[in-house]
């Protein structure tokens, strides 16, 4: 009778472990193997493509917010440029991370939005916080984004100052921020490519 009890007990003792190993090896697996961040990602996009999360574009909502175009901007390959160089442009400013999940969810609609948008009247910035920049170009490649992405060559003006990325500005030929966005948004929507056609128009 004990023989015939105990191995029950230990076959019925083995599932909740197993299951125990399952749940956390996964994600153990996934942090370990940086693969956690696009699994995060991914789940974001299903979010976004919802179409709730879409950013402010009524700007007369607010008194626009003059720019500051004093921001040295370093390409991935390391060639010196900078946001005064774009003046005169309607200029889309992104901050983002390669280890931060929602900028990399918003990144395809920011893709779709570059690809659709006419680059000699509207300059986007992709500007990454990354300590290391071949985190970012790593990722660039293994996504295949193409829209210009830098680092920061000098020291961030406070009016960009963010607690949060992404964050995203839209600064107006005149030189004003008349968009700011903390938090992910679709930029691909159709409403958003309008917005930005006819603000390069004014």
């Amino acid at each position: 009778m004990t023989s015939a009890f105990f191995p029950k007990v230990r076959k019925t003792l083995r599932h909740p472990v197993a299951e125990w190993s399952l749940w956390l090896g996964v994600p153990l697996v996934l942090y370990l193997t940086g693969l956690h961040t696009d699994v995060l990602a991914g789940a974001q996009r299903v979010l976004l493509a919802t179409g709730l999360l879409r950013p402010e574009t009524n700007t007369a909502a607010a008194a626009p917010v003059p720019a500051d175009y004093n921001l040295t901007l370093l390409t991935l390959d390391g060639r010196q440029t900078s946001l005064r160089a774009l003046k005169g442009k309607v200029i889309f400013l992104n901050l983002w991370a390669s280890w931060c999940p929602p900028c990399i969810a918003e990144m395809p609609g920011i893709q779709q939005l570059y690809r659709e948008t006419d680059t000699s009247r509207v300059a986007f910035v992709m500007l990454s916080l990354d300590e290391n920049p071949d985190k970012a170009r790593k990722l660039m490649k293994r996504k295949k984004f193409t829209f210009p992405a830098y680092t920061p060559g000098s020291r961030m003006p406070q009016v960009y100052a963010s607690r949060s990325i992404p964050t995203t500005f839209v600064i107006s030929k005149r030189g004003e921020i008349v968009v700011r966005h903390e938090g992910m948004a679709d930029y691909g929507s159709a409403e958003f490519k309008a917005f930005l056609s006819k603000l390069a128009s004014q």
